[in-house]
């Protein structure tokens, strides 16, 4: 069994987690985002590999921003 302090400690950090909103917008439109290529590339096959593209230079952007040479 946790010690009563430990539980006390992560019951407010899981408090604290689950009120804390900042970043949340950001994150929902990204999932939207991705919804919607998926359901275009599911809908348009033809349209499959442009958002494949557009996926993959994102991700080599994101890669490179985050290793700074």
């Amino acid at each position: 069994m946790l010690p009563k302090t430990l539980v006390s400690i992560l019951f407010r950090y899981t408090h604290k987690l689950l009120r804390e909103t900042t970043g949340q917008d950001l994150i929902e439109y990204a999932l939207m985002a991705g919804f919607v290529a998926v359901a275009a590339g599911a809908i348009m096959p033809n349209i499959a590999v442009s958002i494949s593209t557009i996926f993959s230079e994102v991700a080599s952007v994101m890669t490179a921003a985050a290793n700074p040479s």
